[in-house]
């Protein structure tokens, strides 16, 4: 073939391989599809695709490789690392139609070791830009490559490197049109759910997958994370949305009220119980069922729950029937449960039944880009509510709510705004109308302070920032209503 017919050739190869590679927005399909198009094309036994990576010792990354086994491979790496290097370094090709005998190759053992004779090296570049090489060689032939395989192989490398840029512009475009398809459709799904975090989209992603799933959820988090929020959201969602939603503190029921209140009594079956009532299990038939703190239900009443969950029934205190039900199970809890189940505190078969999805809500001090998006909101609907004319934040104020550690996390947050919204004289909240005091190390730590006096301090110190309102008080805390009332009385604090 003389000269005119390899430029001829050249050129039509370059066509066809532009239609070829530009269709490919896939990257790691084009790269592929770049060294085997440059092989076959310059008839070469070997070859790899560099692309550059300052993450990486060597400064790159193998991007595709063509015949060469595991075993060699590391191999031909090093014997073509010092043509690479070179290639990055300068932005300049690399040929040589002998390498046994090219000077440039003489302190290169590996190439010598490996026999190499021919190398043509090309950087993928954009604008001056070195974004990589591309490498190709043979042991065979004296003279594989020339001066024409070498212009083929620059253009060649060029319409790659477009290609390239391209096909993983599209890949960004299409890894962020889902993040935002995902958090268009959980907002539209999850109206008045507010958040726009990375973490805070899984959560919603993951409960717009169970919502018409009917198994059981446990949703884990914080005091204070919107857990019920979300359970409300997978029922009015789901196929049961038509039916009741009952929602049950287990830590706020009396443990020897929560049996009748669950399961209903007949009756009867105890002095008050002057006729029959059906439980709020039962209530729930068709619906679902939310389990608020089920860390804190009594054992004897786990044994109970699990029997709903496994023979879908229930029995009446004081009946000898059974009653079939239809409910779906939601649970919550700020405890971990595993720990409980390890301690003997709680039942592991339980666990499981409940446990077939787990959402985890993460604290508000975890998804801190949400704050203004939830301040602002909250601000918005206290201001309709008390009928006031507060519009906005100040940023001062903003900067205050950002860095605050937020124990009570988001209920906590919407406390602050509907108190600040009320005591604000102006248009805009500032600083000042937060009351957000920052608990210094040296109110609550002494030297040989106990551990008891300390959880004392702190207890008395949280309810009198809730203004003696035990239930917020317990939520800031993270503790049990009737955990706090048994201190507080130990302690003998709010005594008349």
């Amino acid at each position: 073939m003389n000269m005119s017919d390899t430029r001829n050739d050249n050129f039509s190869a370059l066509y066809e391989v532009t239609q070829t590679i530009g269709a490919i927005l896939e990257p790691k399909r084009l790269l592929e599809q770049v060294l085997e198009i440059a092989m076959k094309h310059l008839d070469a036994e070997r070859g790899f695709l560099l692309l550059t990576d300052p993450l990486k010792e060597a400064g790159f990354t193998v991007a595709a490789f063509r015949n060469f086994s595991g075993d060699d491979q590391s191999s031909a790496l090093a014997a073509s690392s010092s043509v690479v290097k070179k290639v990055l370094a300068s932005g300049e090709s690399v040929l040589t139609v002998d390498a046994a005998t090219d000077e440039r190759f003489e302190a290169s053992r590996s190439i010598v070791a490996q026999r190499i004779l021919s190398i043509i090296c090309v950087p993928l570049k954009v604008q001056d830009l070195v974004r990589g090489a591309l490498y190709l060689d043979s042991a065979k032939t004296r003279g594989k490559f020339n001066d024409d395989s070498l212009q083929f192989l620059t253009v060649f490398g060029n319409l790659a490197t477009i290609a390239l840029d391209n096909a993983q512009s599209y890949e960004r475009l299409r890894v962020e049109n889902d993040r935002l398809r995902v958090g268009a459709e959980s907002a539209i799904l999850f109206e008045g759910i507010i958040g726009q975090s990375k973490d805070w989209i899984a959560v919603l992603d993951l409960v717009r997958r169970v919502v018409d799933v009917d198994v059981s959820v446990l949703i884990t988090g914080e005091t204070g994370t919107g857990k019920e929020l979300i359970a409300r959201s997978i029922h009015a969602h789901s196929g049961r949305a038509s039916k009741p939603f009952v929602a049950v503190n287990c830590s706020a029921i009396p443990e020897q009220l929560l049996e009748s209140e669950l399961f209903g009594y007949r009756k009867g079956a105890f002095t008050s119980a002057t006729s029959d009532r059906i439980g709020l299990i039962e209530h729930a038939h068709g619906g679902t069922l939310f389990l608020d703190e089920i860390g804190q239900l009594a054992q004897p009443l786990q044994s109970k729950l699990l029997r709903v969950l496994q023979e879908r029934e229930v029995r009446r205190v004081g009946d000898v029937e059974n009653r079939k039900v239809d409910v779906r199970i939601l649970a919550a809890t700020n405890r971990d449960l595993q720990e409980e189940v390890r301690n003997g505190l709680f039942r592991e078969d339980l666990f499981f039944r409940l446990n077939v999805v787990e959402i985890h809500l993460p604290p508000l001090r975890q998804r801190t880009e949400d704050i203004p998006l939830l301040a602002n909101e909250f601000l918005r609907k206290a201001a309709t509510n008390y009928k006031r004319t507060v519009k906005s934040i100040s940023p001062q104020a903003m900067q205050l709510l950002l860095t605050h550690p937020w124990h009570g996390n988001v209920r906590e947050l919407q406390n602050v705004i509907e108190r600040a919204v009320v005591l604000c004289g102006e248009e805009e909240v500032r600083e000042q109308d937060l009351q957000l005091q920052r608990v210094r190390e040296s109110d609550l730590l002494e030297s040989g302070l106990t551990l008891e006096e300390f959880e004392r301090r702190l207890v008395e110190r949280t309810l009198k920032e809730m203004k003696g309102n035990r239930t917020q008080t317990a939520e800031t805390l993270g503790v049990s209503l009737r955990w706090l009332q048994y201190r507080l009385k130990e302690w003998e604090i709010g005594k008349e």
